[in-house]
């Protein structure tokens, strides 16, 4: 019987341990400040945790930046990142795979290859502004996308390319940069920088 039970006890310690990096979620994670990335614009896939929350988490102690949580009536709410406090029509918020989740950051679950940006946005009458995403379509040329609060993408006409000091016009989201070194990103009046293509 005290075998049973000792069994028992232990079963139900096992159960109680936080999750493991072996079940963490391996996703890339970009945080983009008001004026500046502030981690992640290259989105290095690691091991991250199990939910949206958890990943900030783990990108700040990568990224060694600070962030802040408030509990409200419906859950932990991030109301602050680096330097700048939420407050007025000004916040913080994240999307999973291009679109805003209709819960909390600690209730949506992550899956390998996720990607989870978490971005400063000042709010309007049809909601936050869009995010662009960059991928590359050839040699040294990208496309530019707009993803709307559910996903949905658009072409991100009026983007430009920054690339080395330099700045390339695109039409209809997508140009050739020619030979460089650095990273490219894509910009867009309106909306939150893209992340970066080596």
């Amino acid at each position: 019987m005290q075998r049973t039970l000792l069994t028992l006890a232990a079963l139900i310690m096992v159960a109680a341990l936080p999750v493991s990096a072996a079940d963490a979620a391996r996703v890339s994670v970009r945080v983009e400040g008001r004026t500046q990335s502030l981690y992640g614009a290259l989105e290095t896939r690691f091991e991250a945790g199990a939910h949206a929350l958890q990943a900030l988490d783990a990108a700040s102690q990568r990224g060694e930046f600070y962030y802040h949580v408030t509990t409200t009536s419906f859950g932990p709410y991030v109301d602050q990142i680096g330097r700048y406090p939420a407050g007025g029509s000004n916040g913080w918020v994240f999307k999973v795979n291009g679109a805003s989740p209709p819960v909390g950051a600690d209730q949506i679950e992550l899956k390998d290859g996720d990607r989870v940006l978490w971005y400063w946005a000042t709010f309007g009458a049809t909601g936050g502004p869009p995010t662009l995403l960059l991928t590359r379509t050839g040699r040294n040329c990208y496309r530019a996308v707009a993803e709307n609060d559910q996903g949905m993408d658009r072409s991100a006409t009026g983007a430009v390319l920054q690339v080395d000091g330099r700045r390339v016009r695109t039409r209809a989201g997508r140009g050739c940069v020619g030979r460089h070194t650095g990273p490219v990103r894509a910009t867009m009046a309106g909306a939150i920088r893209s992340n970066a293509l080596t």
